[in-house]
């Protein structure tokens, strides 16, 4: 007398290709759209929920708040130093109309110059000194401080030409007479000369940070149902728990 077939509906308990019951499906347990534990996540994942990433992002901003804050006052200095370096453009006048002194000079293009030269400088500098003393990285970081050479290369330029000389060039010839040379305006003409600072900020604080910064640790992986290695599976290598009768 032969055993009684399984029925077509009901798939057999010996199919090595089975699903396991805890695997797959919106409803199961283990699989990709159940949930495991708490929260839905896989075996060996970690468990972290939206509060506690807020918690853990909330430092990287304040952090990131401070450097931009230094960074931009810091721009006094550049600011300073542009005013002392960068070379004068000599103005005279006849009394009828304001000429330059030298029409072949290259002062105007100097002062531009020695601006982009000091604004490197400080990107350098101030990449490394926040490296130096949060030894991270991190978006928030790296944004911070690109903000704050921005905003440091405005308050740089905009201070150096009002300690400048001054802008109404007329009355300052009509101040020191005809035939006399006098400093022309401050100027920065190039404005893309205010991106210097926040991109060599930007660019050596990354270098840094591949370089030095310190590194993940490797992710430790968990075994899934179903898995080559997993417990309980055909072919797998795995130990099948005996049956108990």
């Amino acid at each position: 007398m032969t055993a009684p077939l399984t029925p077509p509906h009901q798939p057999s308990s010996n199919d090595p290709w089975q699903t396991p019951p805890n695997w797959g499906g919106p409803g199961g347990s283990g699989g990709p759209g159940g949930s495991h534990g708490a929260g839905g996540h896989y075996p060996g994942a970690p468990l972290e929920s939206r509060q506690e990433k807020d918690q853990d992002l909330q430092p990287d901003l304040r952090r990131a708040a401070v450097v931009t804050a230094l960074v931009t006052l810091s721009g006094i200095g550049l600011g300073l130093l542009w005013l002392w370096l960068a070379p004068r453009v000599p103005l005279i006048s006849d009394s009828t109309a304001v000429f330059l002194k030298d029409s072949e000079g290259e002062e105007a293009i100097g002062a531009d110059g020695t601006f982009v030269l000091l604004a490197l400088a400080f990107g350098a500098l101030s990449a490394v000194l926040v490296f130096w003393f949060q030894r991270r990285g991190g978006i928030a970081l790296v944004a911070g401080l690109a903000l704050g050479g921005l905003l440091g290369s405005l308050l740089a330029w905009r201070l150096g030409v009002w300690l400048g000389p001054t802008q109404d060039v007329v009355a300052h010839a009509r101040a020191v007479g005809k035939g006399v040379v006098f400093d022309a305006p401050l100027q920065l003409r190039a404005k893309g000369a205010l991106l210097a600072w926040p991109l060599a900020a930007m660019a050596v604080h990354l270098g840094l940070t591949a370089l030095f910064g310190p590194r993940d640790p490797e992710p430790e992986w968990g075994v899934f149902p179903g898995m080559p290695g997993a417990p309980g599976v055909p072919g797998s290598g795995g130990s099948v728990p005996p049956v108990k009768s």
